[in-house]
């Protein structure tokens, strides 16, 4: 299967020190999913990438052949994805705008019917567990339905270094056990959901909502 890591943080400046605190953990899961769940693709997807414009506008909105190229093909790396790994910072006890801003520029549609893990940090003690419960509303609406089991970790810069493994002091092995209980069960949904998808087609079953807002609307 192929899964992809979200990584929610375009601040790459200081203060606050150490700037892309989020960068580690998502080193941290990659090594860990290559680690232990090496017979999966997986590819890390950052924010910092895809400078987008103030105003916003979805790929799904532009003329075919219009959208800017790398929104195109990140459009193709959704739909070809199984599942998500979700990372983002807190910001005002919610998830990061910056990861907002970019899931939203592709339709449900592109998404749905896959699992996901939401991946939460932060400097200080709570390890963004707030921003992670308005996390689980936001990716239910793509489709993309979170796991149970949730990743937090509070004090990131002492607990990962740079390059994502664990500082002195922290046993990295027992970080990817906590870890590996949102991944196994991020697996587990991959692997049932891409069975049946191959069955069903569940945009066959359940209409996608792509002309027009009406289209959500009670008769």
């Amino acid at each position: 299967m192929k899964f992809l890591v979200f990584l929610g943080t375009v601040r790459d400046s200081t203060p606050p020190r150490p700037a892309r605190l989020g960068a580690r953990v998502a080193k941290a899961c990659l090594a860990c999913l290559g680690g232990r769940y090496g017979e999966h693709e997986v590819e890390l997807v950052d924010a910092l990438d895809y400078p987008l414009e103030t105003v916003f506008k979805p790929q799904f909105a532009y003329a075919k052949g219009r959208a800017p190229a790398a929104l195109d093909e990140l459009a193709e790396k959704i739909a070809s994805a199984d599942g998500y790994i979700m990372v983002s910072p807190e910001y005002n006890h919610s998830m990061s705008p910056a990861l907002a801003n970019l899931l939203n520029h592709f339709g449900s549609s592109l998404f749905s019917y896959k699992p996901s893990v939401i991946v939460t940090y932060s400097a200080g003690q709570w390890g963004g567990m707030r921003a992670a419960v308005g996390m689980r509303t936001f990716l239910s609406e793509l489709g993309c339905l979170p796991v149970s089991a949730m990743i937090h970790v509070p004090k990131a810069q002492d607990v990962f270094r740079e390059d994502g493994t664990a500082q002195a002091g922290e046993d990295q092995e027992s970080w990817f056990d906590y870890f590996g209980r949102a991944f196994t069960q991020l697996v587990w949904w991959g692997e049932a959901a891409k069975a049946h998808r191959a069955e069903v087609d569940p945009h066959t079953r359940v209409r996608d909502f792509r002309k027009d807002p009406s289209q959500r609307n009670a008769p």
